[in-house]
């Protein structure tokens, strides 16, 4: 939270995470449009062609996103993404990832790039808090926005899907602003802790 409402100076905060197994669906038959007494409507049933990762950072100062697509998400693939980051952030400023706890985030080979390269600074978010990393939301609006009601014909197609769609939300991004009070979250906190040390379920 400290980084998110104290960014240190001459440092940029990025929230950083992956998105496995998209999928390329195609709609067995083709959707029937809008039209006067009918909603639009679509095959429940899809054949797969095949499935990708999108990695991406967001800059949680203002709201641009990074993104890098790969057919896997080990650490390899990870460290490529990092040193997109590395490539894609002005040299004088240092770097400050905010990431969950997924084991690829914390591969040994990750932990020797990350002590070569001493202006990444890695915070992980508490285990079952993943809502703190903002990318979440970024995500959330490409499903909704993009994916949910998406239909392609080839992996390629997804990937121009996806990249499209982060072009576009890099035209004129925005930053995500907490609604929330910090209190109120503080005190909801409080309360769950009390229901599950008294052996109650929530």
């Amino acid at each position: 939270m400290g980084l998110y409402l104290s960014p240190p100076e001459h440092a940029i905060v990025l929230c950083v995470d992956e998105k496995n197994q998209v999928q390329a669906p195609d709609r067995t038959h083709p959707r029937l449009p809008l039209k006067r007494g009918r909603a639009e409507t679509m095959t429940h049933d899809y054949k797969r062609h095949g499935t990708t990762t999108m990695f991406a950072a967001m800059d949680a100062a203002s709201g641009k996103v990074i993104s890098l697509c790969q057919q896997q998400h080990r650490h390899q693939e990870w460290l490529k993404f990092l040193r997109l980051i590395d490539v894609a952030i002005p040299v004088h400023l240092q770097i400050y990832l905010i990431a969950d706890n997924y084991a690829t985030h914390k591969h040994a080979k990750v932990q020797r790039w990350l002590a070569r390269h001493p202006r990444f600074h890695v915070t992980f978010t508490p285990t079952s808090a993943l809502w703190l990393n903002m990318v979440k939301r970024f995500f959330r609006d490409l499903t909704e926005n993009r994916l949910r009601r998406g239909v392609f014909r080839s992996v390629l197609e997804l990937l121009q899907a996806l990249d499209d769609y982060a072009d576009h939300h890099n035209v004129a991004p925005k930053p995500f602003i907490w609604a929330a009070k910090a209190q109120d979250i503080l005190a909801k906190v409080m309360r769950a802790r009390a229901v599950l040390n008294n052996g109650q379920s929530v």
